[in-house]
């Protein structure tokens, strides 16, 4: 892997219960995160295909081991998301070059084709600094249950010379959705709007 890895942090957040109404079955969100060294920090570099590259990797690695944390197949995922944290000494574009050109693609082999454009977020921030990642429908962006986020965040990263990068999947929308539009049911998926 082109990446150093300082550690991977893998979590899941089932909700069982929202305002007194059972959720039957749970909503899932599952969360992939890597601490990466960041191989430009401290100096302007035109050129950032070596992030582009860490990117590909990541949305492979990540994918994989967001949908195995939920142990669904991974066709049974229903929406995704990807974010970023630069330390003090990256810049914003670095998070940009991870997150843009590469990480979709293997990101939506690793969920089983994802049609849909992948939210995304991207800030600076050092140690302990929270991420919102967002999330989608993979399929079919104007599935509105599953417009939605999952906060993440590691008290020791990013230091200042690492990304932290995020990768999160759902198998379900979010707890009681009732402020209608396309349905998840109802997507088609050739689009990626409906």
């Amino acid at each position: 892997m082109k990446a150093t890895i300082r550690k991977f942090v893998v979590l899941v957040e089932e909700t069982r219960l929202e305002i007194g109404q059972a959720i039957d079955p749970p909503t899932r969100k599952a969360a992939a995160l890597a601490v990466i060294e960041n191989p430009f920090a401290g100096k302007f570099t035109e050129d950032l295909e070596g992030l582009m590259e860490i990117g590909a990797e990541l949305g492979e690695v990540l994918g994989r081991k967001a949908v195995a944390a939920l142990g669904v197949e991974p066709g049974a995922i229903e929406s995704y998301g990807k974010a970023a944290i630069v330390g003090e000494n990256g810049e914003l574009e670095h998070a940009a070059a991870i997150l843009h050109p590469r990480l979709g693609k293997p990101l939506r082999a690793a969920v089983e084709k994802g049609a849909a454009l992948v939210p995304s977020a991207k800030k600076m921030g050092g140690m302990g600094t929270p991420l919102d990642v967002p999330l989608g429908h993979k399929d079919a962006a104007y599935v509105r249950s599953h417009f939605d986020a999952i906060e993440v965040r590691l008290g020791d990263a990013p230091r200042a010379n690492e990304i932290l990068v995020a990768v999160a999947v759902t198998d379900s929308g979010r707890p009681l959705p009732r402020v209608g539009g396309l349905t998840h049911a109802e997507a088609e998926g050739k689009d990626g709007l409906r």
